[in-house]
């Protein structure tokens, strides 16, 4: 009898510690998910648009291709002074108009006479792509680059024939110039009633840089990688989908309100890209040197760009001189004062998080883990629990107005909607209610003194996943 309840015992032992150590199974994939470039991507987050090019000699904003190459001489160029600027300012890199509209292209290219080669700067020797291929690198940006298919210049466009030549000019920039993280197609085609008309070789186009750079995003009105967010004004909706109908979309899609929040339950991750200049024009124009937007404007831009699951693509129109002109980068320097100093100090870093289920009952998807600054870990729950809180203790009263959030989007976007509850008057009283979350969503609210602050998951497409979560008292930009 005793050895047969010891052999019980040690049976039911053996099942527990079985169940106690039994690996908890991850989250799989849901709907449409990033590669690894678009996750690169999105990391990057804030980053600049150079318009430089014929159209900052010839006070255009479109070109004619009637231009004579002789104009373009800057007189100061310094690709340096650019990065420089971009560094200071927190942005991860730079795309550079190499092409627009009228044709004329910044470096010294073999399919066409309108370029810098026949230009009087620097005799003819010079090349622009060169010089801020070189700063980025010593100054450690990414480079992109923005090539536009319609060509008002060259001879054979209108027929199958300027394709080739588009692809070939592609291939010159994505070859000679080293790692680029992002090309940008804009898909004008502006001749009019009784203008020319190309079918662009849009595949061919994607194909050229997939082979010479794999790692580049591709934008475009549809992607294939990048969309444009539907406005040049820099924001996303407040709803903003990293989804989109990939194979419905595309460069010239008449529909483009939809493109500023993108598709719920998309069949592709095509994430929306936010641009927008810091002057009313794309090109330099000297009658706006005092109308470069307000510190109050940017920091709205940025709430509604990189703050609504976007990436903020921010225009410096570089000058005649070849420099971003002074009013332009003040505007930046003091942009970047109020981020450095709003963002600070996160409330939220290392303290405690009480949850209200964790999948599989395993501290591995706790709360803890939104908190660690680790963007690889996450909470989660168990896969037929779409809803749930998270409670931080701030230990100490607090003033706070900024809750900032992000999925662990690797495994897909899920959020479709959350609160923001702050412990005040010894009850939960809510300050926010939003609906997606994506790479990062940054809500603001007047300014509340609390020690806790709960965020209520309400609805998600599966399980939620949020891997990082952080709580700051932004400073007025008036203030600064």
């Amino acid at each position: 009898m005793t050895k047969s309840i010891a052999l019980l015992i040690f049976c039911i032992s053996l099942v527990f510690f079985s169940c106690e150590n039994k690996e908890t199974v991850p989250p799989t994939t849901f709907g449409a998910t990033p590669a690894p470039r678009q996750l690169a991507w999105h990391e990057l987050e804030y980053y600049a648009f150079v318009h430089f090019n014929m159209n900052t000699f010839t006070n255009e904003e479109w070109g004619h291709g009637t231009e004579k190459p002789a104009n373009f001489n800057p007189t100061q160029l310094d690709c340096e002074q650019w990065a420089r600027v971009c560094k200071q300012a927190g942005m991860k890199g730079i795309i550079l108009t190499v092409k627009h509209h009228d044709g004329f292209c910044l470096f010294p290219s073999q399919y066409t006479e309108h370029s810098v080669k026949n230009s009087t700067w620097k005799g003819g020797k010079g090349d622009v792509v060169r010089e801020l291929a070189d700063a980025c690198q010593k100054h450690g940006l990414k480079m992109g680059v923005y090539l536009s298919p319609w060509d008002r210049n060259h001879p054979t466009y209108g027929t199958p024939a300027y394709n080739e030549v588009f692809k070939n000019t592609l291939k010159e920039v994505l070859t000679n110039y080293g790692e680029m993280f992002e090309v940008w197609f804009d898909g004008a085609n502006g001749e009019g009633t009784n203008g020319k008309k190309q079918e662009y070789d849009w595949k061919g186009f994607v194909e050229v840089v997939r082979t010479h750079q794999p790692n580049a995003c591709i934008f475009s009105d549809g992607g294939p990688d990048i969309r444009w967010v539907g406005n040049e004004k820099g924001y996303a909706n407040p709803t903003n989908w990293g989804t989109l109908n990939g194979d419905k979309v595309y460069p010239g899609y008449p529909k483009i309100q939809e493109l500023t929040s993108g598709h719920e339950g998309g069949t592709h991750w095509i994430p929306a890209e936010c641009d927008v200049s810091i002057r009313p024009g794309w090109y330099y124009h000297a009658d706006q040197d005092d109308k470069v937007k307000t510190l109050g404007k940017l920091v709205e831009i940025y709430f509604q760009s990189v703050g609504r699951n976007g990436n903020l693509l921010l225009n410096l129109p570089v000058d005649r001189r070849g420099l971003v002109h002074e009013n332009d980068s003040a505007a930046l320097v003091n942009l970047r004062k109020y981020l450095d100093k709003s963002f600070e100090t996160n409330l939220a870093k290392g303290k405690p998080v009480t949850v209200s289920t964790m999948r599989g009952n395993n501290e591995k998807f706790g709360g803890n883990k939104v908190t660690d600054e680790d963007k690889k870990s996450y909470w989660t729950t168990d896969d037929l629990i779409t809803t749930g809180s998270l409670e931080i203790d701030l230990q100490a009263d607090s003033e706070i107005n900024t809750v900032v959030l992000q999925e662990f989007i690797a495994l897909g976007q899920r959020v479709q909607s959350f609160s923001i509850h702050v412990f005040k008057d010894n009850q939960w009283q809510e300050v926010a209610k939003e609906t997606t979350i994506g790479n990062k969503r940054m809500v603001k609210f007047p300014t509340v003194t609390t020690s806790k602050v709960k965020i209520t998951i309400l609805e998600s497409k599966a399980c939620p996943l949020i891997n990082n979560l952080e709580i700051y008292k932004v400073v007025d930009s008036f203030s600064l």
